[in-house]
């Protein structure tokens, strides 16, 4: 018996430190080009990069303890839910006259329905996000079972990440639909490979899909990747969907970066509706906000940068990434707005599979009271919030 368990130990030592070289020394054939052009701003010929900074702050042993959880479990995170009560919504076929219908698929997944056009947001409907079956597997249904969904007509995917680019969700909706699918550069030839076609653009310029609707690939600060080795190969975006009554954002996954990103998404035109991340962003303690992650804090930025329109907190309580508690991101915002003297109904959490109404553009609030934040902050205000 005692051969037996030190055979066993071997055995998995050796596994994990295949595992980990695998993450660090990936192998060449796992490179990919997706995109060939000219250099930029943001593009040296070979890899795209956030010309705010780096956003990509996990180093190799970081990389290789995350992917240690990520296999054996971590007993030192909160826990988590195995399953959450989802009651699915039946969205309506199309949704006219000035009115604005939203249902929280899931993690980035939205759908958008106004002005007779049926928008869906970086959809995933797949059990796990990552590849050949592994990765974290989702903990609450789709908020619209998919053969209840209306005929989508417009399609966003914001980067190539696993639980935003969910290949098998892309065929099934291009098979069915044909919908208009807009990505940024290179994501098209990810996209592309699953025999399903898209129009990739790049930050700045737009897609017009009718008279009054249009789409306009917007900066946001994030990284790309399929492999290791590919990574940064694609570009990642944020949206901005024109529409004739209040304009559609999407920040898609992203961090803070320089912060000027959302008003120039604002610059566009007066903004309804947005959908902005608030969960990830926690992978040691106490931390309030990663380089490619945005937690309530950032949130709270990106959504003044925006003009405060009505918003949905997106990117938690589907699939478990980080070290957050599963409701910690949401109460989080909660008592942040609150120290900013804000009016949470304006940027409140759903419950996934709740359809609601967004109210017609009104009056702009005024900006957050960022002093009461900072103070509630240093204080330990949100410190038992693990």
């Amino acid at each position: 018996m005692r051969r037996w368990l030190r055979r066993a130990g071997a055995a998995l030592l050796w596994i994990v430190v295949v595992l980990c070289l695998a993450a660090t020394i990936a192998p060449f054939f796992l490179d990919r080009v997706y995109y060939r052009g000219p250099a930029s701003g943001h593009f040296d010929g070979r890899r795209f990069f956030n010309p705010d900074g780096e956003a990509l702050d996990v180093s190799p042993a970081r990389r290789n303890r995350l992917l240690w959880q990520q296999v054996f479990g971590d007993p030192t995170r909160p826990a988590w839910p195995d399953k959450v009560a989802v009651m699915p919504d039946k969205p309506p076929a199309r949704v006219d006259g000035g009115a604005m219908r939203v249902t929280w698929i899931g993690h980035a997944t939205v759908l958008v329905q106004a002005d007779g056009v049926n928008i869906l947001t970086d959809p995933v409907w797949s059990d796990r996000a990552g590849p050949f079956g592994i990765g974290p597997q989702r903990v609450a249904e789709p908020g619209v079972r998919f053969a209840d969904l209306p005929k989508i007509d417009l399609v966003l995917v914001s980067h190539n990440h696993y639980d935003h680019m969910d290949l098998a969700t892309l065929r099934r909706l291009w098979d069915r639909d044909r919908p208009a699918i807009v990505t940024s550069l290179g994501n098209d030839t990810v996209i592309g490979g699953a025999g399903v076609p898209a129009q990739a653009r790049d930050w700045g310029q737009r897609v017009v899909l009718r008279p009054g609707v249009a789409v306009t690939v917007t900066r946001s600060h994030h990284w790309d990747s399929r492999w290791f080795t590919d990574r940064d190969r694609a570009l990642w975006s944020s949206f901005v969907v024109t529409l004739p009554h209040g304009n559609f954002f999407f920040a898609g996954d992203t961090g803070l970066g320089d912060g000027k990103w959302p008003a120039e998404a604002a610059a566009l035109g007066p903004i309804r509706f947005a959908a902005i991340p608030i969960g990830a962003f926690r992978f040691d303690e106490g931390q309030l906000a990663g380089a490619s992650h945005i937690g309530p804090q950032g949130a709270i930025r990106v959504w003044d940068g925006l003009g405060r329109p009505f918003a949905l907190p997106v990117h938690w309580g589907t699939f478990r990434l980080s070290r957050e508690g599963y409701a910690t991101p949401p109460q989080m915002l909660r008592g942040m707005l609150r120290c900013a003297g804000e009016d949470p109904a304006r940027f409140a959490a759903r419950r996934i599979g709740a359809g609601f109404d967004v109210p017609a553009l009104g009056a702009v609030p005024p900006a957050p009271d960022y002093a009461g934040l900072d103070i509630c902050i240093r204080k330990g205000r949100f410190d038992a919030l693990r």
